[in-house]
């Protein structure tokens, strides 16, 4: 059917739903709208799906959760025997309705839900999939995104985001599926028949509170220079307020100021353009109020609680943002120096990142004598990666981190970690004041100590129906014409990913790649630079990184200049 077709197919269809008919009528007059919410289906993958909410098969909406969900069942009883899914969600619209439905309908499937009472951030769902031993887990939630967007996440038993040959399985029976055909059961009946259990704050937390804790290196540090530390802290109306403040507090940080026009939920997230702790918009109240108190750092948790970012004073004593790259190697750097210090660092030690993520890890981990892995981006590739050295008994991991303001230092939970992230960066900052010490001062003895490794990330959005078209077309232009040099620097390697290929450009020799197939360009540089092209997993956007090293700060900047330029004009053809 064509678009149209489809749009009268779900007046026809849902004729009773009186909201549904009447948000749908009031478009008939308008078939670029109808277009771009019937043109495709919500597409479901690693990362789950989502969209923007309302009606249509492209948009988030009871009916593509639902189906979404019967899929899942259909999946779940063909591999499990009785399977349990453990299910979350955050503080945005319609967040706790799709939860609560995604439950009934896995109920009316003979799957045993088990739903929290309230919003609960990533974390917490991916512990308590492992802690509960379910066979799955959910969240509803669209991270960092607009107000306008919902989403859902699927877990593996593991408590990491679904592979792509689950998400694929997955995905093949909802597209079997047709709208509103799933099986569905009352609240009352689900639980009187055992298949609905709520999950209170005692079930779970408490021990994942417990565990967060173990996490620190340096307790007595901690809990002596806590009563000085000054924190200002800001949820974004996110799930985080609860988890991150308690564990602070128990932790012995005292002085823990909140941004309280963003304490509690909104989902109209009313005071900040997105909620993404990688906007400076997102910390200016968070800022203004850290300057009233004189606090030594500022943080911000995402609505899901699984991005951290974090604002620190300079020199000067003015706030600035850190990147995720600077935050990730501030955590990392203190991990393994203090480790070493008290004499608890592994020989066996490994830390794991994304490709896209800074190579400043590199002569930090050599430095401690600790392995550095790569993998694609994604934190589900970091969770695998953590099961691997567990399976193979071959490392012990230590930590891993994304760019994209994503942090983990334990193996409990399998996903990026805002909490987690909190306590690290709350007792690294602890930690280097008991010395006289800022965590910008620390940042600038980490460049001196290996080099300016800067970095640049540039965004192409490519929204509506011709979205996907344009982006596939971009990137085969730079698959089939891939730059010799970038910003006047050679190009040493090409890396397709889609392809498994990795070419040297000087004696064309190609190699086979360990990656899973991704549709990923990365270009490494002599001198040890790199730039790499990929579309967005979440987002209609082409994401393009650009990242330099230099001993000198003034001529790794120039150097980034002239390469972020350059590289930009790959996506304009």
């Amino acid at each position: 059917m064509n678009n149209r077709e489809n749009y009268e197919a779900w007046l026809h269809a849902f004729a009773s739903d009186t909201e549904t008919v009447t948000e749908l009528k009031a478009i008939t007059d308008d078939p670029a709208e109808i277009k771009d919410r019937f043109y495709r289906e919500l597409s479901f993958g690693t990362a789950g799906m989502r969209g923007v909410l309302g009606a249509g098969t492209n948009r988030m909406n009871g009916y593509t959760v639902r189906r979404a969900t019967q899929g899942l069942a259909n999946y779940l009883n063909a591999h499990f025997e009785h399977p349990t899914v453990a299910i979350a969600y955050d503080s945005r619209r319609k967040s706790a309705d799709f939860a609560l439905q995604t439950a009934l309908v896995l109920a009316a499937n003979g799957v045993h839900a088990k739903l929290f009472d309230a919003l609960r951030p990533v974390p917490i769902l991916s512990f308590a999939v492992r802690w509960l031993k379910a066979d799955a887990g959910v969240v509803i939630t669209a991270s960092h995104n607009p107000p306008q967007y919902n989403g859902y996440k699927v877990y593996g038993p593991d408590g990491a985001q679904i592979g792509p040959e689950t998400a694929d399985e997955v995905t093949a029976a909802i597209e079997a599926l047709d709208y509103g055909k799933e099986k569905n059961i009352g609240e009352a009946e689900a639980k009187a028949l055992g298949l609905l259990t709520i999950i209170g704050d005692k079930d779970v937390d408490d021990e994942y509170i417990r565990r967060i804790k173990t996490l620190s290196i340096n307790p007595a540090i901690v809990r002596e220079e806590g009563k000085t530390l000054k924190i200002v802290y800001t949820p974004l109306h996110g799930s985080g307020n609860v988890p991150v403040r308690r564990v602070l507090k128990e932790i012995g940080i005292t002085s823990v100021s909140v941004v309280k026009e963003q304490e509690l939920p909104d989902p109209a997230f009313s005071t900040i353009t997105v909620p993404n702790p990688e906007d400076p918009n997102a910390f200016t109240l968070a800022i203004r109020l850290a300057e009233q108190v004189g606090a030594d750092v500022c943080f911000a948790t995402d609505p899901d609680c699984d991005r951290l970012g974090v604002a620190v004073r300079d020199n000067n004593g003015v706030f600035r943002l850190l990147t995720g790259n600077q935050i990730g190697c501030l955590m990392l750097h203190y991990i393994l120096s203090a480790k070493k210090a008290n004499g608890t660092l592994p020989k066996d030690g490994a830390v794991v990142k994304s490709i896209v993520s800074t190579e400043l890890a590199r002569p930090i981990c050599e430095a401690h004598k600790v392995a550095l892995f790569d993998t694609l981006t994604g934190f589900k590739f970091i969770g695998e990666m953590i099961q691997q050295f567990e399976d193979e008994h071959s490392h012990t991991f230590l930590f891993g981190f994304e760019e994209s303001y994503g942090f983990l230092s334990s193996t409990f939970v399998r996903d990026k970690d805002g909490v987690n992230a909190s306590l690290l960066i709350a007792e690294a900052a602890a930690y280097y004041k008991a010395q006289g010490k800022t965590l910008s001062d620390v940042m600038n003895e980490i460049y001196q100590t290996y080099g300016y490794y800067l970095e640049k990330v540039q965004s192409t959005t490519m929204p509506g129906a011709d979205g996907l078209k344009l982006m596939d077309e971009a990137m085969e232009r730079i698959r089939s014409h891939p730059p010799e040099t970038i910003g006047g620097v050679r190009v040493k390697q090409v890396l397709d990913i889609q392809k498994g290929t990795r070419t040297d450009t000087a004696t064309g020799k190609v190699e086979k790649l360990a990656y899973p197939e991704s549709d990923v360009l990365y270009f490494a540089m002599d001198g040890g630079h790199f730039v790499c092209v990929r579309p967005s997993g979440t987002e209609p956007k082409i994401k393009l990184y650009v990242n330099v090293n230099h001993r000198e700060k003034a001529k790794a900047e120039a150097l980034l200049e002239g390469m972020a330029e350059d590289a930009a004009r790959l996506l304009a053809g």
